[in-house]
């Protein structure tokens, strides 16, 4: 098969290399799928990296890529033979496992593999996996967000244009989104946010009071950067509402306002997707399976690259400057 891979960390350009390896073949319990299109998260591009000096190889040879979509063309020992033929997307596939998405075929555990409803495409398949299981967590993991207020920061990144359809349509009250420029602007709001925060030129604790109107305040904020934005999530939080962080790159190591966040009896609740438990897979699957089938996602795709353009694929996505999924068609 052609597959990309690297055998040492570094940058893109100096590890990543394209070529023919054996095709891999089902273990028990497991499903080989022939990607079609696979997805670059940045995880992916950190892993290969070495971010945060995370330097030794977890296996001789990785190919990289959690998420994908294709059609499941073989099953291992205990598999419904009926799989075969079934177009599937596909999350996690390299989770202690060494050969993820970016090679005409992978292999992992049946439930991995995630029946994709007839009619949506390969390209909208491949977006699910780790971003818009992060959004459900975020969202959904604190309860209800009916007749809520939430701000989703970074409301046009990969989880946060996902998190904002999904408050959307799980009824909350008012739905809003923080971004750095009219191009994000415009995607959160196509999103379904009701409003958007340009953080660099508006005082958001400020804009947040006006937009909520009166002595509303946020019950839910979904969090990218919480090093950075944890004080002001504090002050515009209402009593007993819930901060879900899923990422803190800018400031890893943040101070805790313990006191004014005991004050309001707050939660801050951090998510990786990699460690929730098997529910909350299993309940973000679901979600993830109703709301394909009834059309009700809209998807971001910033570009499709070719296959021998892995490495000008890993440096979009790790680019940050980007609106939009980086995938990779895999002929």
């Amino acid at each position: 098969m052609k597959a990309a891979w690297y055998e040492s960390k570094g940058p893109a350009a100096e590890v990543l290399k394209l070529g023919d390896l054996p095709d891999p073949i089902p273990a028990a319990g497991e499903v080989r799928v022939r990607v079609h299109v696979s997805a670059v998260n940045p995880s992916d591009t950190k892993g290969r990296g070495g971010a945060r000096g995370n330097i030794r190889m977890p296996f001789p040879r990785v190919i990289p890529h959690q998420d994908g979509a294709g059609v499941i063309d073989q099953v291992g020992e205990g598999v419904d033979q009926a799989r075969i033929g079934e177009r599937v997307w596909v999350y996690e596939a390299t989770q202690g496992r060494a050969f993820g998405t970016a090679a005409q075929f992978t292999t992992v555990p049946a439930h991995k593999a995630v029946r994709l409803p007839d009619g949506v495409s390969f390209e909208a398949g491949a977006c699910m996996g780790i971003p818009a299981m992060t959004a459900h967590r975020c969202v959904f993991a604190d309860g209800p967000v009916t007749g809520r207020n939430v701000l989703v920061q970074g409301g046009a990144g990969a989880v946060g244009y996902y998190a904002v359809q999904m408050a959307r349509l799980g009824g909350a009250a008012k739905v809003l989104a923080t971004v750095s420029r009219e191009e994000q602007a415009k995607r959160a709001l196509e999103a379904g946010a009701h409003a958007v925060i340009q953080y660099k030129t508006e005082n958001l604790v400020e804009r947040v009071a006006q937009l909520l109107g009166g002595n509303a305040r946020l019950d839910r904020v979904i969090e990218v950067a919480a090093g950075v934005n944890l004080a002001a999530d504090v002050e515009m939080m209402a009593p007993r509402g819930v901060i879900a962080a899923y990422a803190s790159d800018a400031v890893p190591q943040p101070p805790l306002p313990f006191w004014p966040m005991l004050s309001k009896d707050l939660t801050l609740r951090c998510v990786l997707v990699y460690v929730m438990s098997d529910e909350a897979h299993a309940e973000a699957v679901q979600y993830i399976t109703r709301t394909l089938e009834a059309g009700a996602f809209v998807h971001q795709v910033h570009r499709v690259f070719e296959h021998d353009q892995i490495v000008e694929a890993h440096q979009a996505c790790e680019s940050m400057s980007n609106v939009g999924k980086v995938l990779v068609r895999i002929a």
